[in-house]
C-alpha cells in the first residue's frame, strides 16, 4: 500500500499522472529543474521539491535527487512518467531498494526489454516475426560497416537502449552510413548513457502500429487494441490514432497475442507497448517493447473507456486487473495530435519563447488553466503542462501539449480534431497546429496511405503541406487594426474606430513579407485599411481579455490578438501569424552577414569541427547544436577562413548567438 507519489517526471505528463492520483485520494509530489519552477506541475502537486539545474542530466536524469525528494517529502511510490528515467532499470531498482513503490514493470522486466537487441532475441526465440537486423556485441566502425552491406540498404542505425526516436537515424546508401553510425551512437551516449548500437533493415512504405498491453501481479495480461502511429517526422510520432483504419479483427487478435505473450515471457506488470513495423502486405514485425506508458496512452483510453494511469496504480498497490479480456471493446475512433514547439516551414526546428496565449478547449469562447488532462467536452480532451506566461526552454523534448479527439467513426475524429485544433491556438512562439490540422485533411492521411517516412519525403520534395500558409488580405488589414487597438485592453460597445488620429499610415511584417498600409476612419464607423489589394473596412464590435470581435463585409468572426514588443501574435480562422510593426530606418544589426555564423537554436553545443584558420567551403557544416531531441548543423553560408570560434562543447547557446566568425574569400 502505498498514500503518497512523487511523479519523477516534468509537463504534461506529469500534470495528468497527478489529476489520476488526486481522483483516486492519493497525495502527490511534483519534481522540478530551475527551468521549471514555475510550470504547472509544481503548482498542481500537493508538495513539491526542486532538484536541480535546468539540463535533465543535472536534474530528471539525477537518481539520487529524486530518491532525496521522496525521503524528505515522506512519498512512498514514485511514477516515473515517460522519457527520462521511465525505462531505466537501474532506477526501478534503486527506488525499491529504498523502500518505495516503483509504479511500473518490476526492473528485470526493463532489463530484459530495455535492450532492443536482446529483446528482439528473445521474440525470434518465442517465434515472434522481428524484421532482419545486426544484434552483435562487436560494435566497431569496421564490423557495423561491413553487417550493414551484408543487410542491404536502406536500413535503420538504433541505439540498443533507445526510445522516442532517439539515437536513430535512417540510412538509404552507404555513402550515409557512417555518419548515420557517428551521429546515432553520439545522440545515445547523450541521452542514455549508452552507444551501443544495432541495426535493422527498414521495411519500406511501412507503418508503425502498436499494441497497448497490460499485466498484473496475479497472472493476468490483456491487450488493449492497437494504435497506429505512423504519422511520424524524423522517426518521431506526430498523429496517433486508434483503432488502426487498416488493422483486421484477425490481425488485431493475432498481433494482440503476439504482444502478451511477449509480456508474459519476462514477468512483466504493468502498462506497456509491443511496437510492430507493417509492410504493405500487412505483415507485422516485432520493433521493440517500451517498458512505460506511452504519450499516445489517451487514444486508447478513449476508445476503451479505461483510465490507464489508474490501472497502473491499481496495478502497483497489488490489485487485479481491473477487466479481463472479454470485457474490453473498442468503441469509435480517438485521434491524438503532438501539439510541438517547432517550425515545420524551416524543417521542423525547435522553437523557444514564453507562451502569450494558450487556453485549451474552445479557446474563442471559454478559457482554462493549464496543467493536463482536461476533458473539454464534444469529444475533446487536452493534455498540456504550460499555461500563459510559460517559458519553453531547449533543454527538453518540445512537445507542450497533446490534442485529443473522439468521433464515432475515423471521418468524424478528423472533424472534431480539425476544430480542436482552429480553437486551441498557442500564441508567443512558432509551433506545429496548422500543419497538424492540414496533415489530417491530407488525402494520404484521409485515405490510410501514411507510411513512417512520407512527411520526411515530402520535405525533401517541398510538397505544399510544408509550405507556409500566407495571410490573406482580410488578414493583414484585421493585424493592422489590432496594431491599432494595442493599448485598449478592454473595450466593448458600438462599433470603434481611432478617433486618436484622423489616420496613420504603418508598415507591418509577417514572415520575410513586407507591406505599407494606411489606416484611417471610416465614414459608418469603422477602420478602412488600404494596403497592397484593396481597401478593407473593419468594424471592432469587442475587445477583451485578447479576443478581438469584429465585422467584414457584414460576416462577425472573432480573433486572439495579444501583443508582444514591436509583434501583433494573431489567430484566426484556425491559422496564427506573426506581424511585425517595421520602422522606416533599416537595422543595421538585423541585416544578413555571412561572416558571422550564429546559432540557429537555442540549445548546447555538442559538435565543433573548425577552429581559426580552417578553409570552409559553402554548406560545409561547422557547429551543431542540440535543442529538444533534435541535432542542428551551423552551416558556412559563403567560402572563407575561419577567424575565431565563440563556441567549446557543451556550451548552453541562445538562438542568434555568434558562434563562428568568417573572413570571406573575395
Amino acid at each position: 500500500m502505498f498514500n503518497k507519489i512523487l511523479i519523477a517526471n516534468r509537463g504534461e505528463i506529469a500534470c495528468r499522472v497527478i489529476r489520476t492520483a488526486r481522483k483516486l485520494g492519493y497525495r502527490t509530489v511534483a519534481v522540478f529543474s530551475d527551468a521549471d519552477r514555475d510550470a504547472p506541475h509544481v503548482a498542481l502537486a500537493d508538495e513539491a521539491v526542486h532538484i536541480g539545474a535546468s539540463p535533465a542530466a543535472e536534474s530528471y536524469l539525477r537518481v539520487d535527487f529524486i530518491l532525496e525528494a521522496a525521503r524528505k517529502t515522506g512519498a512512498d511510490a514514485v511514477h516515473p512518467g515517460y522519457g527520462f528515467l521511465s525505462e531505466n532499470a537501474g532506477f526501478a531498482q534503486a527506488c525499491v531498494d529504498a523502500g518505495l513503490v516503483f509504479i511500473g514493470p518490476p526492473a528485470s522486466a526493463i532489463e530484459a526489454m530495455g535492450d532492443k537487441a536482446l529483446a528482439k532475441r528473445r521474440m525470434q526465440d518465442a517465434g515472434v516475426p522481428c524484421a532482419p537486423g545486426y544484434l552483435g556485441a562487436e560494435q566497431g566502425d569496421i564490423a557495423l560497416t561491413a553487417e550493414a552491406h551484408k543487410l542491404g540498404y536502406p536500413l535503420l542505425v538504433k541505439a540498443v537502449a533507445g526510445g522516442g526516436g532517439r539515437g536513430m537515424r535512417l540510412v538509404r546508401s552507404s555513402a550515409e552510413l557512417q555518419q548515420g553510425i557517428e551521429g546515432a551512437r553520439r545522440e545515445a551516449t547523450s541521452a542514455f548513457g549508452d552507444g551501443t548500437l544495432m541495426l535493422e533493415r527498414l521495411i519500406d512504405n511501412g507503418r508503425h502500429i502498436e499494441i497497448q498491453v497490460f499485466a498484473d501481479a496475479h497472472g493476468n495480461a490483456v491487450y488493449l487494441g492497437e494504435r497506429d502511429c505512423t504519422a511520424q517526422r524524423r522517426r518521431q510520432k506526430v498523429i496517433e490514432e486508434a483503432p488502426s483504419p487498416v488493422v483486421t479483427p484477425a490481425m488485431r487478435a493475432a498481433m494482440g497475442q503476439d504482444a502478451v505473450a511477449a509480456a508474459l515471457a519476462v514477468g512483466y506488470r504493468g502498462a506497456g507497448t509491443v511496437e510492430f513495423i507493417v509492410d504493405d502486405k500487412l505483415n507485422h514485425y516485432f520493433l521493440e517493447m517500451n517498458t512505460r506508458l506511452q504519450v499516445e496512452h489517451p487514444v486508447t483510453e478513449m476508445i476503451t473507456g479505461y483510465d490507464l494511469v489508474e490501472w497502473q496504480l491499481r496495478v502497483a498497490a497489488g490489485e487485479p486487473l481491473p477487466a479481463q479480456q472479454t470485457d474490453i471493446t473498442l468503441t469509435g475512433h480517438a485521434i491524438e495530435a503532438r501539439l510541438y514547439a517547432e517550425d515545420p516551414y524551416t524543417g521542423f526546428t525547435p522553437q523557444t519563447g514564453t507562451v502569450l496565449w494558450w487556453q485549451p478547449g474552445n479557446a474563442l469562447h471559454a478559457g482554462a488553466q493549464g496543467g493536463g488532462a482536461k476533458d473539454t467536452g464534444n469529444g475533446v480532451r487536452v493534455d498540456d503542462g504550460i499555461a500563459p506566461g510559460s517559458v519553453v526552454t531547449p533543454f527538453y523534448d518540445p512537445m507542450v501539449a497533446k490534442i485529443i479527439v473522439h468521433g464515432h467513426d475515423r471521418n468524424d475524429a478528423i472533424r472534431r480534431l480539425r476544430a480542436a485544433l482552429a480553437n486551441t491556438p498557442l500564441l508567443g512562439l512558432k509551433n506545429n497546429g496548422s500543419f497538424l490540422s492540414d496533415l489530417v485533411d491530407h488525402p494520404a492521411f484521409r485515405r490510410a496511405e501514411m507510411t513512417t517516412t512520407l512527411i520526411d519525403q515530402w520535405m525533401e520534395k517541398g510538397d505544399a503541406l510544408l509550405q507556409e500558409t500566407a495571410p490573406t488580405d482580410d488578414t493583414w488589414c484585421v493585424a493592422a487594426m489590432a496594431v491599432a487597438m494595442r493599448g485598449v485592453e478592454t473595450w466593448r460597445g458600438a462599433n470603434w474606430r481611432a478617433n486618436s488620429v484622423a489616420a496613420f499610415d504603418l508598415r507591418l511584417q509577417c514572415a520575410d513579407v513586407v507591406r505599407s498600409l494606411r489606416v484611417r476612419p471610416d465614414l459608418h464607423g469603422g477602420v478602412a485599411v488600404t494596403g497592397d489589394g484593396p481597401t478593407v473596412v473593419v468594424h471592432v464590435l469587442g475587445f477583451a481579455d485578447g479576443k478581438l470581435r469584429y465585422a467584414v463585409d457584414g460576416v462577425i468572426r472573432t480573433a486572439i490578438a495579444v501583443f508582444a514588443g514591436a509583434d501583433v501574435h494573431l489567430a484566426l480562422c484556425g491559422r496564427t501569424f506573426v506581424f511585425t510593426e517595421v520602422s522606416t530606418f533599416p537595422d543595421a544589426h538585423a541585416l544578413k552577414d555571412a561572416s558571422k555564423a550564429r546559432s540557429p537554436v537555442a540549445g548546447k553545443v555538442t559538435q565543433v569541427l573548425v577552429a581559426a584558420g580552417t578553409a570552409v567551403q559553402v554548406g560545409q557544416q561547422m557547429v551543431c547544436v542540440e535543442a529538444m531531441k533534435m541535432e542542428m548543423w551551423l552551416n558556412a553560408e559563403a567560402a572563407g577562413v575561419v577567424q575565431a570560434v565563440h563556441a567549446t562543447v557543451g556550451d548552453q547557446v541562445e538562438c542568434g548567438a555568434l558562434l563562428v566568425a568568417l573572413e570571406m574569400n573575395n
